[in-house]
């Protein structure tokens, strides 16, 4: 039931949730092997730890998360990285708490974590947007190209906003995460350009993502008021190189060249999580 807001005329709010309008919250976590701790856990507590692990992050089970994916991370920043979606924080927080509570939860250290929600960038343009762009690319509103780009782009529009807000996992083998911020140098501080050239150049930026589809499937991420960072960037790659081509053609757009800071890579292998928990020899 709403409750109104005291006042003459007030607007009625809608009930205090921890669940967003739209879309999902997120979360990225990462953990490295105590190999101290694991040669004191007996055999059967390590045996009865693996299935309790990987009943915790089986995307198949009951009262599951919506999305769940495990991954093994390479470098010795982490060991496993698992990344949690769902409308409800705190089932996402409960994977958490739930691998912290099993036989292995004393082994398995948090090394990082990143924390945001899905969302529609404001730089991703409507329908009458991308007609405004199409004519200040030169296309003319008379051509039949230009009403047939304009169709295309308003039957694309649904599909492509439904996957920023409740985005699958593609069937990637590679994984590769990010933080960055766009910065606030006094020389180059994107927060005082006008909407219009961040616009600009942020069209550019995707222009160049494009390229890659086939090979590279991103997501997007906000994190103002929810971590360090602004954003969190995951990218989902057919094969390694194309993380690193991806990675390096964006960085000479303006948008990344000149006003982007960029925090710790973390790069993994998508697997299931039995497979997770064999490879990292608990």
């Amino acid at each position: 039931m709403n409750r109104p807001t005291h006042g003459h005329g007030a607007q009625q709010l809608p009930d205090p949730t921890i669940k967003l309008t739209e879309g999902w919250h997120c979360l990225h976590l990462y953990y490295t092997v105590d190999q101290s701790q694991l040669n004191g856990v007996h055999e059967h507590q390590r045996a009865e730890g693996r299935e309790q692990l990987a009943e915790i992050l089986n995307p198949d089970r009951e009262g599951a998360p919506t999305r769940i994916q495990t991954s093994i991370i390479s470098g010795s920043r982490a060991d496993l990285g698992v990344m949690i979606m769902d409308p409800d924080p705190l089932v996402i927080d409960g994977v958490k708490q739930a691998t912290r509570a099993s036989r292995l939860g004393a082994v398995l250290k948090p090394s990082w974590s990143f924390v945001s929600i899905t969302e529609i960038s404001e730089y991703v343009p409507t329908l009458e947007q991308y007609s405004e762009r199409l004519q200040r690319e030169g296309t003319d509103p008379s051509d039949p190209a230009f009403e047939a780009k304009l169709n295309a782009y308003g039957q694309r529009l649904p599909a492509m906003n439904k996957q920023r807000q409740y985005p699958d996992f593609p069937p990637y083998p590679v994984v590769s995460f990010y933080p960055m911020n766009k910065i606030r140098d006094p020389h180059a501080n994107w927060f005082s350009l006008p909407f219009s050239r961040r616009s600009a150049l942020m069209a550019e930026h995707a222009t160049s993502g494009i390229k890659f589809a086939g090979r590279v499937s991103q997501l997007i991420t906000a994190s103002t008021g929810f971590d360090d960072w602004e954003w969190g960037v995951t990218l989902w790659g057919r094969a390694p190189e194309h993380i690193k081509e991806i990675v390096y053609t964006m960085r000479f757009d303006e948008a990344s060249a000149r006003y982007a800071e960029f925090g710790p890579f973390y790069i993994g292998y998508v697997t299931a999580p039995e497979d997770a928990i064999k490879h990292l020899k608990l």
